[in-house]
């Protein structure tokens, strides 16, 4: 990686004059800037190093009026270089520059102490002591300070290998490496010959020339082809994190503003309101009083990569928790949307005072909506908050978490080769956190246990029965779309089979072990039965049923398949049985008319059940009555040969 140094400090204390004693580049790119002697927006400069490699600098306005200006660059640097010249000491921009950077989250930096030929060996002891002094009230204490003159090249040297462990210890440091490259665009320009160009820093993986980059903020699937590819004023096949300028295609130049970015994957999405975790920016001046955290409600401008506009703080609802060290989660909302990502820094400023209020980084760039929002407690918004500056894997585990479930496709740069988190469970298009696929496994199988033995002809509950139930579930629990929780539902049952926590026969699913096969459940059941309803005179339907342990569905399923005759509501004989006195009825009939009487002293029951057969032969048409008695009716069987 390329590391990105940014220059803070007041407004003439030397910086880009600086910048071009080390690097031999002027960064007052506009007429404006070399006309007045003073940086009015943001320049670039690089510096070759002896062992091949090349730093780049962002050379910042100093003035307070600037500071909008300022923070374009320093929102896109890894650490800095503080100008203090010596002559006049630490000012009133030397102290915001440190407290926004502060505010930024920026850890590493060097300090020059500039115009060293101006100022007596005292004075410039003195300016030294009160640059450690500020340093050591923010997170760039401890920083190296050097005393230099860029119009006589005394300390240079000293300067550049300050510079070159920096950026050792930033790169040792780098906690981001490895998400899909994005470039945060900071100037926009037509060049004859070549189109559209942008530049910015580029950060996360290579860009190569021809690839498609997604333009966010955008409409809809908004793409910038890649046609050209700059480094430091030469065309190269593919440039690393870094400085880099490209000549895009498919674009117009007036969608290309400053704070859009050109982003290679998924993670950098669109959104007006977002979850961050804030803490109060540091007060470097002595008398300043403490710092607080912005209220409930608070309109702040939000400075973020190379974009800024008003936001209002939310510190009120379930997404705000406090956090160590006197942090806290918010919500912010946006007037309009801009490009972010997890991870990504960003500054508060009072607009009244333009001073910064707070710091911090962006936990959850599209935030739990509906009844997921209850997850969202402090312990949950603690793990995000701790694990968003780290790699996209540590953090997807907490962000799952926090959801309870995500969609694959927003989590795809972080889950590819990688493991899927701490208990997390892939469930087709959704990512599901550890209590959500708990619940729903617990679901499923006290399904199956309370729907075992309710049909005796099936192994327990339909397929589509149980489908449909954890989709239900996993609706009420987390909010995702319909269609996600059923895919997911379907997957989720998939794997409850596969890993043998649940048995499937046919489209019915049940507990391993505990119903043999479908057809010994139903015989079992049967025979009980049968033997009941195996006489001429069977016990009341009801009471036969519930002695051979067969619910009304298992009866109504028996007689339907044909193993049971039901005559009326409350009487049947088994198949057999009935089948015997079916064929006797029909053999005395062709004989000659026949009695109830005949008939029952025939079978050896009584009339009740005589007269219940009877009327059942009638209604099928087997038998016809007549005022002699039964004969054959038109629906008989008729024997072969006649």
């Amino acid at each position: 990686m390329t590391v990105v140094v940014g220059t803070a400090g007041h407004i003439d204390h030397g910086k880009t004059t600086l910048l071009r004693a080390l690097t031999g580049i002027d960064a007052d790119r506009l007429p404006e800037e070399r006309r007045r002697g003073m940086t009015i927006d943001v320049g670039y400069a690089h510096l070759a190093l002896d062992d091949g490699s090349e730093l780049d600098f962002v050379d910042v306005p100093g003035h307070d009026r600037l500071v909008g200006n300022m923070l374009v660059g320093a929102g896109e640097i890894d650490a800095v270089l503080l100008v203090v010249a010596a002559d006049d000491g630490p000012r009133a921009q030397t102290i915001e520059h440190l407290e926004l950077l502060d505010a930024l989250g920026i850890r590493q930096c060097v300090a020059a102490v500039t115009k060293a030929d101006l100022a007596s060996a005292d004075r410039l002891a003195e300016v030294v002591e009160a640059t450690r002094a500020l340093l050591g009230r923010t997170a760039l204490a401890g920083g190296p300070v050097v005393i230099v003159s860029a119009e006589r090249g005394d300390g240079l040297a000293d300067l550049r290998a300050c510079i070159v462990a920096l950026r050792d210890e930033v790169t040792a440091a780098d906690p981001v490496g490895g998400r899909p490259g994005r470039l945060a665009i900071d100037r926009a320009f037509a060049v004859r010959g070549r189109g559209t160009v942008v530049t910015g820093t580029l950060r996360g993986d290579p860009v190569t020339r021809g690839q498609a980059l997604r333009l966010i903020p955008g409409d809809g699937d908004a793409v910038a082809r890649v046609r050209e590819v700059q480094v430091h004023g030469r065309s190269v096949e593919r440039a690393g994190p870094g400085r880099a300028a490209f000549a895009v295609g498919r674009v117009d130049l007036d969608r290309l503003r400053r704070g859009v970015v050109l982003a290679g994957g998924a993670d950098v999405v669109e959104s007006s309101r977002f979850l961050v975790a804030i803490r109060p920016a540091t007060r470097v001046r002595a008398a300043a009083p403490p710092p607080t955290l912005p209220r409930d409600g608070a309109r702040a401008t939000l400075h973020l990569g190379t974009d800024h506009l008003t936001v209002r703080v939310v510190r009120a609802g379930r997404e705000s928790a406090v956090l160590d060290d006197g942090a806290a989660t918010a919500i912010l909302r946006l007037d309009r949307p801009i490009a972010v990502a997890i991870g990504d820094r960003f500054v508060l400023r009072d607009p009244a005072a333009g001073s910064a209020t707070a710091g911090g980084l962006v936990i959850d760039p599209l935030p739990a909506r509906g009844i997921a929002r209850r997850r969202a407690t402090p312990a949950r918004l603690m793990a995000l908050a701790a694990a968003a500056g780290a790699p996209a894997e540590t953090v997807l585990a907490p962000l799952v978490d926090l959801h309870g479930a995500l969609p694959v496709e927003r989590l795809a740069e972080a889950t590819a080769g990688r493991s899927a988190g701490a208990g997390s469970l892939a469930a087709g298009p959704l990512l599901l956190a550890p209590d959500v696929a708990a619940a729903l496994a617990e679901a499923a199988l006290a399904l199956l246990a309370a729907g075992a033995g309710t049909d005796l002809l099936a192994p327990g509950v339909t397929v589509p029965a149980v489908r449909g139930a954890l989709a239900a579930t996993i609706r009420r629990t987390v909010t995702v779309e319909r269609r996600d929780a059923d895919a997911a539902a379907t997957a989720f049952l998939e794997a409850l089979v596969r890993a043998g926590r649940v048995a499937r026969t046919g489209e019915q699913l049940h507990l391993p072990g505990a119903i043999a096969t479908p057809a010994a459940r139903a015989r079992e059941a049967l025979d009980r039965l049968v033997m009941s309803l195996d006489k001429p005179m069977p016990p009341p339907l009801g009471a036969a049923a519930r002695a051979a342990g067969c619910p009304p569905e298992a009866v109504r399923t028996l007689a339907a398949v044909g193993e049971i005759v039901r005559v009326d509501d409350d009487l049947a004989f088994a198949a057999a049985t009935y089948r015997r006195l079916e064929a006797l009825a029909l053999d005395l009939a062709e004989r000659g008319p026949m009695t109830p009487a005949v008939y029952r002293d025939a079978i050896g029951s009584s009339r009740k059940y005589v007269m219940a057969l009877l009327e059942e032969f009638g209604r099928r048409g087997l038998l016809v009555r007549t005022a002699e008695g039964h004969i054959p009716g038109p629906r008989r069987p008729v024997s072969p040969g006649r």
